[in-house]
Protein backbone atom coordinates (compact mmCIF):
# COMPACT_ATOMS: atom_id res chain seq x y z
CA UNK A 1 0.00 0.00 0.00
CA UNK A 2 1.61 3.11 -1.27
CA UNK A 3 5.32 3.69 0.57
CA UNK A 4 6.59 1.38 2.69
CA UNK A 5 9.13 3.10 4.36
CA UNK A 6 9.20 3.45 8.29
CA UNK A 7 7.74 7.05 8.71
CA UNK A 8 6.69 6.64 12.27
CA UNK A 9 3.13 7.92 11.17
CA UNK A 10 0.08 7.62 14.14
CA UNK A 11 -2.24 6.80 11.59
CA UNK A 12 -4.65 6.77 14.91
CA UNK A 13 -3.98 10.17 15.31
CA UNK A 14 -4.55 11.66 11.82
CA UNK A 15 -8.09 9.79 11.88
CA UNK A 16 -8.56 11.91 15.20
CA UNK A 17 -7.55 15.18 13.63
CA UNK A 18 -8.94 14.93 10.44
CA UNK A 19 -12.51 13.94 12.43
CA UNK A 20 -12.21 16.54 14.67
CA UNK A 21 -10.98 19.36 11.82
CA UNK A 22 -14.19 18.28 9.99
CA UNK A 23 -16.70 17.85 12.95
CA UNK A 24 -15.96 21.52 14.18
CA UNK A 25 -15.90 22.73 10.28
CA UNK A 26 -19.57 21.30 9.77
CA UNK A 27 -20.66 22.96 13.13
CA UNK A 28 -19.55 26.81 11.79
CA UNK A 29 -20.35 25.82 8.48
CA UNK A 30 -23.84 25.30 9.32
CA UNK A 31 -23.96 22.20 6.51
CA UNK A 32 -27.19 20.12 6.42
CA UNK A 33 -27.80 16.88 5.77
CA UNK A 34 -27.74 16.17 1.86
CA UNK A 35 -25.62 19.07 1.13
CA UNK A 36 -22.17 18.43 -0.17
CA UNK A 37 -18.71 18.63 1.82
CA UNK A 38 -15.68 18.97 -0.23
CA UNK A 39 -12.42 17.36 0.63
CA UNK A 40 -8.61 17.94 -0.93
CA UNK A 41 -5.93 15.82 0.65
CA UNK A 42 -2.11 15.53 -0.19
CA UNK A 43 -0.60 12.56 2.04
CA UNK A 44 2.44 13.43 0.95
CA UNK A 45 2.34 16.76 2.94
CA UNK A 46 0.47 14.92 5.57
CA UNK A 47 3.69 12.86 6.41
CA UNK A 48 5.80 16.00 5.88
CA UNK A 49 6.91 15.61 1.95
CA UNK A 50 6.39 17.86 -1.13
CA UNK A 51 2.74 17.49 -2.74
CA UNK A 52 2.72 14.56 -5.07
CA UNK A 53 6.07 12.61 -4.21
CA UNK A 54 5.37 10.63 -1.08
CA UNK A 55 2.01 9.16 -1.90
CA UNK A 56 0.52 7.20 1.46
CA UNK A 57 -2.96 4.87 1.66
CA UNK A 58 -2.33 4.01 4.97
CA UNK A 59 -2.43 7.59 5.70
CA UNK A 60 -5.13 8.49 3.14
CA UNK A 61 -7.34 5.66 5.06
CA UNK A 62 -6.89 7.45 8.12
CA UNK A 63 -8.59 10.36 6.60
CA UNK A 64 -10.83 8.62 4.82
CA UNK A 65 -12.25 7.27 8.05
CA UNK A 66 -12.11 10.22 9.92
CA UNK A 67 -14.09 11.90 7.19
CA UNK A 68 -16.99 9.49 7.41
CA UNK A 69 -16.63 8.95 10.86
CA UNK A 70 -18.36 12.33 11.21
CA UNK A 71 -20.27 13.02 7.92
CA UNK A 72 -21.88 9.55 6.61
CA UNK A 73 -23.99 9.82 10.33
CA UNK A 74 -25.35 13.26 9.59
CA UNK A 75 -26.12 12.64 5.93
CA UNK A 76 -23.86 15.32 4.32
CA UNK A 77 -22.13 14.08 1.05
CA UNK A 78 -18.67 14.19 1.14
CA UNK A 79 -16.87 15.14 -2.86
CA UNK A 80 -13.29 13.74 -2.35
CA UNK A 81 -11.18 15.21 -5.17
CA UNK A 82 -8.64 13.53 -7.09
CA UNK A 83 -5.24 15.20 -8.51
CA UNK A 84 -4.90 17.22 -10.94
CA UNK A 85 -3.51 14.33 -12.94
CA UNK A 86 -7.89 13.51 -12.99
CA UNK A 87 -8.47 17.30 -13.72
CA UNK A 88 -9.90 17.09 -10.00
CA UNK A 89 -12.56 14.72 -10.48
CA UNK A 90 -14.78 13.64 -8.11
CA UNK A 91 -15.29 10.61 -5.84
CA UNK A 92 -18.92 11.05 -4.83
CA UNK A 93 -21.90 8.25 -4.06
CA UNK A 94 -24.24 7.29 -6.69
CA UNK A 95 -26.82 9.36 -4.96
CA UNK A 96 -25.01 12.19 -4.77
CA UNK A 97 -24.72 12.02 -8.35
CA UNK A 98 -28.22 11.86 -8.49
CA UNK A 99 -29.45 14.73 -6.06
CA UNK A 100 -27.46 17.21 -8.21
CA UNK A 101 -27.60 15.45 -11.37
CA UNK A 102 -24.23 15.27 -12.20
CA UNK A 103 -22.76 13.54 -14.91
CA UNK A 104 -20.74 10.37 -14.43
CA UNK A 105 -17.28 10.00 -16.00
CA UNK A 106 -15.10 6.48 -16.33
CA UNK A 107 -12.03 6.59 -14.88
CA UNK A 108 -10.88 4.82 -11.47
CA UNK A 109 -7.90 6.47 -9.47
CA UNK A 110 -4.67 5.11 -8.85
CA UNK A 111 -2.69 6.41 -6.06
CA UNK A 112 0.31 6.93 -7.63
CA UNK A 113 -0.68 7.89 -11.35
CA UNK A 114 -3.90 9.55 -11.58
CA UNK A 115 -6.40 10.26 -8.65
CA UNK A 116 -4.00 10.29 -5.43
CA UNK A 117 -4.04 8.31 -2.03
CA UNK A 118 -7.29 9.63 -0.96
CA UNK A 119 -9.76 9.79 -4.34
CA UNK A 120 -7.86 5.88 -4.39
CA UNK A 121 -9.22 5.00 -1.28
CA UNK A 122 -12.50 6.95 -1.48
CA UNK A 123 -13.30 4.68 -4.85
CA UNK A 124 -12.98 1.72 -3.02
CA UNK A 125 -14.23 2.39 0.05
CA UNK A 126 -17.71 4.41 -0.77
CA UNK A 127 -20.06 1.69 -1.02
CA UNK A 128 -21.82 3.75 -3.77
CA UNK A 129 -18.79 5.28 -5.12
CA UNK A 130 -18.80 7.23 -8.83
CA UNK A 131 -16.91 9.20 -10.94
CA UNK A 132 -17.89 12.54 -12.25
CA UNK A 133 -15.95 15.27 -13.71
CA UNK A 134 -16.90 18.04 -11.33
CA UNK A 135 -19.71 19.21 -8.82
CA UNK A 136 -20.63 22.41 -10.61
CA UNK A 137 -19.42 24.83 -7.31
CA UNK A 138 -22.21 22.94 -5.14
CA UNK A 139 -19.70 21.85 -2.16
CA UNK A 140 -21.23 24.03 1.16
CA UNK A 141 -18.32 23.23 3.15
CA UNK A 142 -14.63 22.26 2.27
CA UNK A 143 -11.64 20.81 3.78
CA UNK A 144 -7.96 21.21 1.93
CA UNK A 145 -5.49 19.18 3.70
CA UNK A 146 -1.98 20.32 2.08
CA UNK A 147 -2.90 22.75 -0.50
CA UNK A 148 -4.92 21.02 -3.16
CA UNK A 149 -6.65 23.93 -4.04
CA UNK A 150 -10.62 22.24 -3.88
CA UNK A 151 -12.01 25.93 -4.58
CA UNK A 152 -13.66 25.44 -7.74
CA UNK A 153 -16.07 22.99 -6.35
CA UNK A 154 -17.42 25.44 -3.54
CA UNK A 155 -20.40 27.71 -4.08
CA UNK A 156 -20.26 31.16 -4.03
CA UNK A 157 -19.58 33.05 -1.96
CA UNK A 158 -17.04 31.65 -0.02
CA UNK A 159 -15.43 32.49 3.27
CA UNK A 160 -12.41 31.53 4.51
CA UNK A 161 -13.09 29.45 8.29
CA UNK A 162 -9.78 29.45 10.54
CA UNK A 163 -10.39 25.96 12.99
CA UNK A 164 -8.99 25.37 16.28
CA UNK A 165 -6.22 23.32 14.48
CA UNK A 166 -4.61 24.29 11.62
CA UNK A 167 -2.82 21.00 10.79
CA UNK A 168 -3.51 17.18 10.23
CA UNK A 169 -0.51 15.81 10.42
CA UNK A 170 2.29 17.51 8.87
CA UNK A 171 -0.01 19.65 6.63
CA UNK A 172 -1.50 22.53 6.82
CA UNK A 173 -4.95 22.87 6.40
CA UNK A 174 -7.18 25.54 4.76
CA UNK A 175 -11.26 25.48 5.52
CA UNK A 176 -14.15 27.60 3.90
CA UNK A 177 -17.67 27.71 3.78
CA UNK A 178 -20.88 28.81 1.80
CA UNK A 179 -22.56 32.06 2.63
CA UNK A 180 -25.16 33.90 0.98
CA UNK A 181 -24.82 36.46 -1.37
CA UNK A 182 -25.25 40.15 -0.20
CA UNK A 183 -27.24 42.21 -2.00
CA UNK A 184 -28.41 46.02 -1.79
CA UNK A 185 -26.13 48.73 -0.24
CA UNK A 186 -25.60 50.43 2.51
CA UNK A 187 -29.25 50.42 3.37
CA UNK A 188 -29.73 46.88 3.26
CA UNK A 189 -30.03 44.84 6.57
CA UNK A 190 -29.19 41.05 6.47
CA UNK A 191 -30.18 38.06 8.25
CA UNK A 192 -28.05 36.87 10.86
CA UNK A 193 -28.08 33.30 10.50
CA UNK A 194 -27.25 33.56 6.87
CA UNK A 195 -24.09 35.96 7.60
Amino acid sequence: MGNEKDLNINLASIREETAAAVRELVEVSKIKKGELFVIGCSSSEIIGERIGTDTNLEVATAVFEGIMEVLAPLGIYPAFQCCEHLNRAMVVSEAAMERYDLERVNVIPQPNHAGGALGTIAYQNLSDAVMVENIRAKAKAGLDIGGTLIGMHMHPVVVPVRLSMNHIGKAPIICARYRAKYVGGPRAIYEESLM
